[in-house]
């Protein structure tokens, strides 16, 4: 399951603004013609105190300059629908917010492709990249097998030849992109981990996505609250930069700092129900300001490289990357061919 994100942290002019937004509505669109499972379930942002609520309100005055609905509602409407969720200052809801099972997602995409006439090659480990004549006569592209098998011969390097090359490699992206550009258009790579938790109890489930208000310098959205296709509460993810991408241990010790963000607009959990689950991994283009300020705000990269014919590199594609996946397609057709 992911969020599907509305578009409303990311600034008027931001490209992660104008791709998730247009990624929104394709995705909804996608679902409801292929029969993906998704929920249009809302979401709210809530205040604990004035200084919170004035982030909530800087929201909403951005959110009507790009025509993203939000609304406020009032601490009694908010008490009738969801009476365990503490809002002590303000709840700001979005209603194009949702859920989707992203793996039905991915699969729909991997058969889309392959029934258009696609390969896709799993367990490859890219090795060089060579740009014949600055891509201008196509591109190398080597790979071994991974992880390496135990006959010898297998494990040789294969290359394939390409026009094009679009390095949508997560991850790995910039270590991709620092293959090709020359070294004063190298990047370096950092990594934030967020690690989710389950919830067991059946008592408190909201039946709407919570995340607290924004706050400076935290390098997300803090630990909020998301359900699943069956209903089911989990929360997450926190922040842990680390340097290894490979590096999905769960970190317990994070429990008790992500349990006081929890409680303030859930006071009523069972602490004992909640337990760690998995953890993904953000590629960041550097580490944080604030998601909401234009000062250190890193937006998405996806650009057709200068000196290079038929490249188009996307780096520090995070959240809202799902939600705007369709959108991203979009712009990368564009970039090459049109």
């Amino acid at each position: 399951m992911e969020v599907i994100h509305a578009g409303i942290y990311y600034g008027q002019d931001s490209l992660k603004t104008k791709l998730c937004v247009r990624g929104r509505q394709m995705l909804y669109q996608l679902c409801e013609q292929q029969g993906i499972p998704y929920k249009n379930c809302g979401k709210w942002i809530v205040a604990q105190d004035e200084q919170q609520l004035d982030a909530l309100h800087k929201i909403n005055e951005d959110c009507k300059e790009i025509g993203v609905p939000v609304h406020f509602i009032s601490k009694e409407e908010g008490k009738r629908r969801e009476p365990d969720v503490c809002a002590g200052a303000g709840i700001l809801e979005s209603p194009t917010t949702g859920i989707v099972d992203s793996h039905s997602y991915m699969q729909y995409l991997h058969g889309d492709f392959e029934d258009r006439g696609g390969i896709t090659a799993l367990h490859s480990h890219v090795t060089k990249i060579i740009p014949l004549r600055n891509g201008a006569d196509g591109w190398e592209i080597w790979t071994r097998s991974f992880p390496p098998p135990s006959d010898a011969k297998a494990a040789e390097e294969s290359c394939i030849t390409a026009e094009t090359i679009i390095n949508s490699t997560g991850l790995f992206a910039i270590p991709v992109s620092n293959m090709i550009l020359p070294p004063e258009r190298h990047r370096t790579p950092y990594y934030a981990k967020g690690s989710y938790f389950s919830y067991s109890s059946a008592h408190p489930k909201p039946k709407i996505l919570i995340y607290p208000a924004p706050r400076p310098g935290h390098g997300g959205l803090g630990t909020h609250l998301t359900l699943d296709m069956g209903g089911r509460v989990r929360f997450g993810p926190d922040v842990e930069w680390i340097e290894d991408p490979n590096d999905y241990r769960v970190n317990d010790s994070r429990l008790p700092e992500a349990l006081n963000e929890i409680v303030t607009y859930l006071p009523g959990i069972d602490r004992d129900a909640i337990n760690i689950d998995y953890a993904g991994i953000r590629p960041k283009l550097g580490k944080p300001g604030m998601v909401t300020s234009k000062k250190g705000f890193q937006d998405f990269y996806v650009v057709r490289e200068d000196g290079f014919e038929g490249f188009v590199n996307l780096l520090g594609i995070e959240s809202p990357g799902l939600t705007s996946s369709l959108a991203i397609a979009e712009k990368v057709e564009r970039l090459l061919y049109k």
